[in-house]
């Protein structure tokens, strides 16, 4: 299906946009079906539904690769931030503040995850992507404003998300070190774990047990705003890199405005058109982005899924598989000129 939009910008942009949709219209359904019930509880049903989906995901051993022991502790790093603090300080901030701004406040996410990802893995920030993440920063900042102007804004709630944002941005930057492996696997976990410490903590902290339509509506809402958004976002990292895909995953929050007011949320005005035009503007830059020069791959080995049609899997089967599929091989050194972002194969400086 992807393989046949132009460009790995494209293909990652759109990736990272169905994630975006996905958690931005997750966020005023919280709300709403999360009302009177615990953080800690809505954490537990929001990635319970993740597991359930992502167990249903997963793809064979010769299809994707595999989870390995040295990654544990990534994902529970992961967990602990995507899973326990993120989900539960959304929760808590979404009883104390509008939904719409409480989705706007987490355009922040995108720029906590672009600079992590700058500092931690050096991917190259070029003057378009600079310009993209200043437009969706600006757009977030003018969305906020306007709630503020309007009256609707409570502080300790907009904290409460924007401490949520930071955790999904350290998240974020954490799962490119296993963007290669199967999403599905790496989704089940890290829900697995986050379910099993949010139950503990609800229990420990008292909170009482939800209704059985809350419940339901809350696993749902999980299913696919966490399970199926994060499944996108780790096939858009593979693709795109880690600030590309936090930086348009930014119009999530703008899609989640739109659904609070769809859901009943008549808060907005004016100034909420220029902020979302803005962050639609950054998006379009991204999709637009065409990095192209001559570069050099060193010699490499490692695992991951792959196709033989895109310039770099030249290696040679006794029975040659159709398709995507994943096992150990190895890259000779090769120096090309062809379109490319900080996906697995363009790690290099600039």
């Amino acid at each position: 299906m992807w393989r046949g939009l132009a460009s790995p910008a494209q293909r990652g942009g759109l990736l990272a946009l169905l994630a975006a949709a996905l958690f931005g219209l997750s966020t005023p359904l919280v709300q709403g079906f999360g009302a009177g019930v615990g953080p800690f509880t809505t954490a537990a049903l929001l990635y319970g539904g993740a597991a359930l989906v992502a167990a249903v995901m997963r793809r064979p051993a010769t299809r994707e690769a595999q989870l390995r022991r040295g990654d544990l502790p990534r994902l529970v790093a992961m967990a602990s931030m995507g899973a326990v603090v993120g989900p539960v300080a959304l929760a808590w901030g979404l009883q104390r503040t509008s939904g719409s701004s409480a989705s706007l406040m987490l355009t922040l996410e995108a720029v906590f995850t672009a600079l992590l990802a700058w500092r931690w893995y050096g991917e190259t920030l070029d003057r378009r992507v600079i310009v993209a993440v200043a437009l969706l920063l600006v757009g977030g900042v003018v969305l906020v404003l306007e709630q503020g102007l309007v009256g609707q804004v409570q502080l300790l709630g907009l904290l409460a998300v924007t401490v949520a944002t930071m955790a999904w941005g350290i998240d974020n930057t954490l799962s490119k070190g296993v963007a290669d492996r199967d999403p599905g696997q790496v989704v089940l976990v890290k829900a697995v774990l986050g379910t099993l410490a949010t139950v503990l903590m609800g229990w420990l902290w008292n909170e009482p047990v939800p209704g059985l339509g809350p419940a339901l509506a809350l696993l749902a809402v999980g299913a696919t705003g966490y399970g199926l958004s994060l499944r996108f976002y780790l096939l858009a990292q593979r693709a795109f890199g880690a600030a590309r895909t936090g930086s348009v995953f930014a119009f999530a929050p703008f899609i989640g405005a739109l659904g609070a007011f769809v859901l009943g949320d008549r808060s907005g005005s004016w100034l909420m058109g220029v902020g979302g035009l803005l962050m639609v503007c950054g998006v379009v830059l991204h999709l637009a982005e065409r990095h192209e020069h001559a570069h050099v791959h060193e010699s490499l080995e490692h695992e991951h899924a792959h196709t033989h049609d895109d310039g770099h899997h030249t290696h040679t089967h006794d029975v040659m598989p159709s398709g995507s599929h994943s096992h150990w091989h190895h890259h000779a050194p090769v120096e090309h000129t062809h379109p490319h972002v900080p996906d697995a194969h363009h790690g290099h400086s600039h």
